[in-house]
């Protein structure tokens, strides 16, 4: 395996990753391999900071669909990332990497508050940096929130894991004749809404020009792949590559 092109990444895990086989809450075995990858990358030397979902626990915008309050179940949902960073956390130090749980929502006695400069100092030192309660508002999903830190700690990629390669140009539970996309623009994603982000994110991306990679995290050894410019999954930037 080669050498890492990038030394700063943002990896975007759904809180269903964490699920595993399970209908709910988190898979012991998951979240042990989770944090395997991103000692992987770690080891190279790759500064790796993380943005967690919360959908394995509570989903804000399904709450909301059923009657509550659409902020107060955001705020829930906002809640169910600090659990799943803290789990995360758990795994990453029982493997002895040094791992900092920031928070957008302050609960001192839990994670430290986000504060960029300090985030990029945990960085720095070699230490996993894992962004808690989304943006710390109602309305906005992790997603967007994960490429709103990449932007402020200027990562120079971020990688969204998923349980499918990468992009189709639909679905291919529902079309077995789905194509498989290997290289996108952020205004086909738009145009075309491909929902591989929520579309806030990928307007987010476009206007500051940070490229994503959409990927299998059930396949080992794809995040390290990925970091070292090998083709795996969907990448999304401006230009599509012509091939």
């Amino acid at each position: 395996m080669g050498h890492p092109l990038y030394k700063r990444v943002l990896l975007k895990l759904s809180g269903e990753a964490l699920m595993g086989n399970q209908g709910f809450g988190i898979s012991a075995d998951v979240i042990k391999y989770v944090a395997e990858e991103i000692q992987s990358v770690v080891d190279f030397g790759v500064q790796v900071a993380v943005v967690v979902g919360g959908g394995n626990i509570f989903r804000g915008i399904a709450a909301g669909s059923y009657g509550m309050d659409r902020a107060s179940a955001d705020n829930m949902g906002m809640l169910a990332t600090v659990i799943n960073s803290l789990a995360l956390q758990g795994a990453l130090e029982a493997i002895q990497i040094q791992t900092r749980v920031l928070s957008a929502i302050s609960m001192h006695e839990l994670a430290e508050p986000y504060i960029l400069r300090r985030a990029v100092r945990h960085l720095e030192k070699g230490r996993v940096v894992i962004f808690a309660a989304g943006t710390g508002n109602p309305y906005f999903t992790t997603d967007t929130a994960a490429v709103l830190r990449a932007q402020e700690i200027q990562a120079e990629i971020l990688l969204k894991a998923t349980k499918v390669d990468g992009i189709y140009d639909s679905d291919p539970a529902v079309n077995p004749d789905a194509r498989f996309v290997s290289d996108i623009n952020y205004m086909e994603v738009l145009e075309k809404q491909l929902r591989v982000m929520d579309m806030t994110a990928i307007s987010l991306a476009m206007d500051n020009d940070l490229p994503l990679v959409v990927f299998n995290l059930r396949e080992a050894g794809n995040i390290r792949r990925v970091i070292c410019g090998e083709p795996v999954g969907t990448r999304i930037n401006k230009n599509r590559n012509k091939t």
